[in-house]
């Protein structure tokens, strides 16, 4: 939920969502719809059908245990390096290094003496992490969850407080004079407002509220572009997260 998500609109969602499906198993035996419409306006709602698809995988193969494995994490529909890795790390305390934002930040200054970091990459990522993690278990976890944690409150993007950092006296961007960052850069991202994401979001709304599939016409209004709708449309049914019936309505996933 907190991918690419503000933590203030995470929390009474995941609040809700942790009472109402408490294990995997809770999850799994509703259908997907259900999970979408929990999943409400957080955005990106196939992150709500993988996490449903993942609890039944995790019933089916491991008999509703979370599994701390990374592999067996990484093979769960929806589960990518970064989420399998934390699982593994800070809800099983293995020593797995643990890369968001924050923690690029933190290396780019303080190890590599950049002003910020390049554009990701989860393998260069994950080795430059891992030369910095502690030998045991225990104190890697700390560390990745410090590092983190720095970089949100301490070594920000945009106002870094390097008067109050514990690192400071050894920090290569600093000791460098703080030279700005002259690397490649990462792509811009495109505008919310007036694209496919919000046409979709828009039509997810009407879905997640009719609790009965919704004919095509009664859409219609969403969106002046006809053909931005279409395509929006078009592109949720692709992916999954509606499905046509017989009589040309749209409705949520129910299997």
């Amino acid at each position: 939920m907190l991918q690419q998500t503000q933590v203030a609109r995470v929390v009474p969602k995941w609040e809700a969502w942790i009472r109402r499906w408490p294990t995997p198993a809770a999850l799994a035996s509703e259908p997907p719809s259900e999970s979408v419409r929990a999943w409400d306006r957080l955005g990106y709602p196939r992150r709500a059908l993988w996490l449903h698809r993942a609890a039944v995988e995790i019933v089916e193969r491991h008999g509703g245990e979370v599994p701390d494995d990374l592999d067996a994490l990484l093979a769960l529909h929806g589960i990518g390096p970064y989420t399998a890795r934390a699982i593994a790390a800070f809800a099983f305390g293995r020593r797995h290094p643990v890369v968001d934002t924050n923690t690029r930040r933190v290396i780019a200054r303080a190890v590599l003496g950049q002003a910020q970091p390049g554009p990701p990459s989860t393998a260069r990522d994950l080795a430059e992490m891992s030369a910095l993690l502690p030998a045991t278990d225990a104190a890697a976890r700390v560390f990745n969850a410090a590092a983190m944690e720095l970089g949100a409150t301490v070594c920000t993007a945009r106002s870094p407080d390097c008067d109050a950092c514990p690192i400071a006296a050894s920090c290569a961007w600093r000791l460098a004079g703080y030279p700005a960052y002259d690397g490649p850069r990462k792509a811009v991202q495109a505008r919310f407002e007036g694209s496919d994401r919000q046409v979709r979001g828009l039509v997810m709304r009407e879905l997640r509220a009719a609790h009965r599939p919704v004919a095509r016409d009664e859409l219609t209004g969403l969106w002046a572009d006809a053909a931005q709708l279409d395509r929006a449309i078009d592109g949720l049914v692709a992916d999954g997260l509606a499905v046509a019936d017989p009589q040309g309505g749209l409705g949520l996933p129910s299997a």
